[in-house]
């Protein structure tokens, strides 16, 4: 079985969204379930095919994320250093074109949020920048083109 990286605050989160869904998701959704049951023909019972759907893309969900849990490989990222780019680094970019600067942390796929700026290690601008040091600059291939960046920082918080 291959292993799934994931830091300690991904863990944790994925954790979360398991019992969420066992604990407030399954409840709710048998409890559709039992009530379009009551309203009779269950052949012609929208609600019910709607519920039972529901019921199971979550279970199909649960189990996908306690298999990623029960691979997890942990890695704590507060025990990490260096200068290289690595997993669970956080890297500060700033854009050759338009010099805006960003930062993002590389993180395991499961926890990967663009949002928060949580890129997947199999991400393009993750692979590019693994290995890489304070001062390479890297060349990402994107949708919209190839973008050029400068690496700043790299941190391990």
């Amino acid at each position: 079985m291959e292993k799934v990286p994931m830091t300690a605050a991904g863990y944790a989160a994925v954790e979360a969204i398991v019992k969420q869904l066992k604990t407030v998701e399954r409840p709710r959704i048998i409890a559709a379930i039992a009530e379009a049951r009551a309203h009779g023909d269950l052949s012609e019972n929208a609600e019910y095919h709607a519920a039972k759907d529901q019921q199971g893309l979550t279970e199909a969900r649960v189990a996908d994320l306690e298999g990623k849990l029960s691979r997890a490989d942990i890695i704590d990222v507060s025990k990490l250093s260096g200068k290289q780019v690595k997993f669970g680094a956080t890297v500060t970019l700033i854009d050759m074109d338009t010099k805006a600067k960003v930062k993002y942390q590389i993180v395991g796929e499961v926890e990967a949020d663009v949002k928060l700026k949580k890129i997947s290690i199999t991400s393009p601008i993750a692979r590019a920048l693994i290995g890489k040091s304070v001062g390479d600059s890297v060349e990402v291939s994107t949708p919209g083109g190839g973008k050029c960046y400068e690496i700043k920082t790299v941190k391990f918080v």
